[in-house]
């Protein structure tokens, strides 16, 4: 049994954000949820450029700016030109008071910024420096600039695999690359953070978008290293598995279906068409893969012959393993993410009622609430008199024009 605690898993924990979005970011907002408290630092004039993202096609038209809360909830922020000197004098207490900074700036911007990890750990040795990079530390490429659709889906062959015979590759879900490796430098982040518990040494730890892409292609990636035949791309009325494959219903809602070879029997009788029992062409899972056109195109009629719901009661009572193919919009009503707070509500945020749930959970151990992003600034005279800075050094620091004269709304 599991015994609930009141204190949040991170609570103590020191994280300085100096990134953009939005894998970073991410995985900040994963260290916020469970208590960390979490400084992020833009520089002055836009910001963090997702704070206008939510306005970009193809992003959804919404009154909220529901992509720069989901990434950026539950931190304090400030502005700070990281140019000026000023800046620095600010970024070295933020580094000493620091137990975790997180960067994606390229290398040689971040070294131009004092913000490489030979700098930044002269300051404080027991810091946990995690970056992300495109495609890596080593190679020609290594300085290239990255995305979720260049360096995590494209580079990394899961573009060319996630479409069907016959059609073009097509543009993913933008950012999913993103939120998908801001939870492997989270995982990084807590690996160095119990290696710095046993050892009292900080780590430099990091990940790239190709890696974690490749990571996501790795049954794919690693069949190509042992120099394995790939079958062609998936046909679905002509697929490698009919059992596992996409039928579309009379009301035009579409379902996965994934069952074994095993549940051939109870699909039959689900399906009302226990006569193929018999056919010779469907007696052992090598007929069921040999006549898998034949045997799609069975599927296909029977499914297409009932609405939906009458699959969905059908399926479950047999106990026959499919999903409905949902849209996000439906996905964002679907009661189990509500039940099972995949989404759950956030406080303070313009328009919005909800956001997405980072996906650890630690049984017994609650999140902190899901608070509002911070405005542009917001907490930069807050922050710097916690770092020592007295009321004459703030005011010549704005005069240095290193911090911005007032906080910038940006909602």
């Amino acid at each position: 049994m599991t015994t609930p605690s009141t204190t949040p898993i991170f609570a103590g924990l020191k994280v300085v954000e100096i990134a953009s979005f939005i894998a970073a970011p991410a995985a900040a907002t994963m260290l916020a949820d469970f208590g960390a408290d979490v400084i992020k630092v833009e520089p002055p004039g836009l910001g963090d450029p997702q704070r206008v993202l939510t306005s970009l096609p193809p992003s959804p038209v919404a009154a909220g700016n529901y992509s720069w809360h989901l990434a950026n909830r539950n931190k304090r922020g400030m502005a700070v030109d990281l140019k000026k000197d000023g800046g620095t004098a600010i970024l070295k207490r933020l580094v000493a008071w620091a137990d975790v900074v997180i960067t994606n700036f390229p290398h040689g911007t971040r070294e131009a910024l004092h913000l490489g990890y030979d700098e930044v750990s002269q300051w404080n040795p027991r810091v946990i420096y995690a970056d992300i990079t495109g495609f890596g530390d080593a190679g020609t490429d290594a300085n290239l600039p990255g995305f979720d659709l260049t360096a995590f889906w494209s580079r990394s062959g899961l573009l060319a695999a996630t479409r069907d015979a016959g059609a073009p590759p097509t543009s993913p879900v933008w950012g999913s690359g993103d939120y998908t490796t801001a939870t492997a430098i989270y995982a990084a982040i807590t690996t160095a953070l119990y290696h710095r518990e046993r050892t009292g040494l900080g780590s430099n730890v990091g990940t790239s978008l190709l890696a974690t892409g490749v990571w996501a292609t790795g049954t794919l990636v690693s069949a190509a290293l042992a120099g394995g035949t790939p079958y062609e791309l998936h046909d679905r009325t002509s697929p490698v598995n009919p059992l596992s494959n996409p039928y579309q219903c009379s009301d035009g809602r579409w379902l996965m279906l994934v069952a074994r070879p095993q549940h051939w029997p109870k699909l039959l009788e689900a399906l009302g068409r226990s006569d193929l029992l018999t056919d010779p062409r469907f007696a052992d899972e090598a007929g069921l893969r040999g006549n898998s056109e034949a045997l799609a195109k069975i599927l296909d009629s029977e499914f297409s012959a009932r609405p939906a719901d009458y699959w969905k009661h059908t399926l479950d009572h047999a106990r026959i393993t499919y999903s409905l193919i949902q849209t996000p919009e439906e996905a964002a009503a679907d009661p189990q993410l509500r039940d099972s707070e995949v989404v759950v509500p956030i406080i303070g945020a313009p328009h919005l009622d909800y956001t997405v749930n980072s996906p650890i959970t630690v049984r017994g151990q609650q999140k902190v609430p899901a608070t509002r992003a911070p405005e542009h600034g917001e907490h930069n005279d807050e922050i710097l008199a916690q770092l020592g800075f007295d009321p004459a050094e703030i005011t010549e620091l704005r005069t240095a024009q290193a911090i911005p004269e007032t906080a910038e709304v940006h909602r």
